[in-house]
């Protein structure tokens, strides 16, 4: 069986249709097949397109988790994340093609390498406020500024998730908003009064388009 098959079935119907991937986890798993098919070309000395889903040893695969930590400085935690991937190709192939299960069984079975956690650093409280301060709420969005980090502060949201928030999902009364993250799923949050307050006033006063800021 044509890997090439296989692949364009992962991007075309199993990430996008079955699974629902967002189209950010789309382009971080194409990064990763785009390195791995050249290698694994190299690897068995044939064209890309001569690729067959026979060709997907544990062998192949471990080789090139190693070289992407020894030819391309990749951290343990990068790898783990390229072998998630191989490893999500491969539960979409057991999927479709059940007579391939030994193939994926194996893939499945590599274990992640384990990597070291960094000591994740922190702002005092009053060293919050002082940045909370020196916006200027006079200015042309120093209110929205201002609101927005509140919300960060309060929610621990990534900037990307407050940047695409949607505003019809916050409750005033009840002081919650749901907010869309990874893997395109909502997750309902509860705010501070005084934040509440702010995404009320903004929402009243300041916002630009109806839903989002």
């Amino acid at each position: 069986m044509r890997l090439a098959s296989c692949v364009i079935k992962f991007f075309n119907e199993y990430l996008l249709h079955i699974k629902g991937c967002s189209p950010n986890t789309i382009k971080s798993y194409r990064d990763t097949l785009s390195l791995f098919l050249p290698f694994a070309a190299g690897y068995h000395r044939i064209k890309i397109e001569s690729l067959k889903l026979e060709h997907l040893t544990t062998d192949l695969i471990l080789d090139f988790l190693n070289q992407l930590e020894s030819g391309r400085a990749n951290t343990a935690k990068t790898r783990n994340h390229r072998l998630a991937v191989l490893k999500s190709f491969a539960k979409m192939v057991r999927f479709i093609y059940p007579e391939q299960q030994k193939l994926t069984g194996a893939i499945l079975a590599i274990p992640q390498k384990r990597s070291q956690r960094k000591l994740i650093g922190f702002l005092y409280p009053q060293e919050i406020y002082k940045i909370f301060n020196m916006i200027r709420l006079t200015q042309k969005d120093g209110f929205r500024n201002y609101t927005l980090l509140h919300l960060l502060y309060d929610t621990g949201a990534r900037a990307t998730e407050i940047a695409t928030l949607q505003l019809d999902y916050f409750d005033y009364e009840n002081r919650t908003l749901a907010i869309l993250g990874k893997g395109n799923r909502y997750r309902q949050l509860e705010l501070l009064p005084k934040t509440a307050e702010l995404v009320q006033q903004y929402i009243a006063k300041s916002r630009r388009s109806p839903n989002s800021f």
